[in-house]
């Protein structure tokens, strides 16, 4: 087989990356709610998230418009939790507004990328801290301190839902 079939084959039987969850927060410490779809805000976050509402818990000097985690970062993050710890890890417990499958938040680093009609922008990786042990549960900070997402920026707003394809720009 040819290296260009080679190519062709394995990438049209690659799943493409995409937007596989959205959660939100109206403010610190409050619980994570499910979404299917929202707006994502220019220079601000998503819709009454609390970041976007300067609500979160580090709104004064660490504050991310949005974060985002993949399902790759939770499945390493999974490794030695107990059942209880995955499961809130299944369920927004990370803290992360954005979980997207099939890509490593690596290819984004310096990236612009699309996710329905928004546009954002990687801005830094996003360490856990303590604060998530006290509030989600011991040992979840642990488990995603080397796979706990980035922080991005939204660059254009729009909508995106669940499914959305992410796209990563050429700049």
């Amino acid at each position: 087989m040819s290296f260009l079939n080679r190519l062709f084959f394995s990438s049209r039987h690659r799943a493409l990356p995409e937007l596989k969850a959205i959660y939100i927060a109206g403010s610190a410490g409050a619980e994570m709610h499910s979404v299917e779809r929202i707006q994502a805000l220019e220079q601000t976050g998503l819709q009454s998230d609390r970041y976007s509402v300067a609500k979160g818990f580090w709104q004064a000097n660490e504050a991310c418009q949005v974060t985002l985690i993949s399902e790759d970062d939770l499945n390493k993050a999974r490794k030695g939790l107990s059942d209880t710890l995955r499961a809130r890890l299944d369920t927004g417990h990370h803290r992360r507004n954005l979980v997207v499958g099939n890509l490593k938040t690596r290819v984004l680093q310096d990236k612009t990328f699309r996710i329905g009609d928004a546009v954002f922008r990687y801005q830094k990786p996003r360490p856990p801290c303590g604060y998530l042990d006290k509030i989600e549960g011991k040992g979840l900070a642990g488990a995603l301190a080397q796979n706990s997402g980035i922080c991005v920026t939204v660059v254009r707003g729009g909508f995106i839902a669940v499914g959305d394809r992410v796209e990563v720009m050429h700049d």
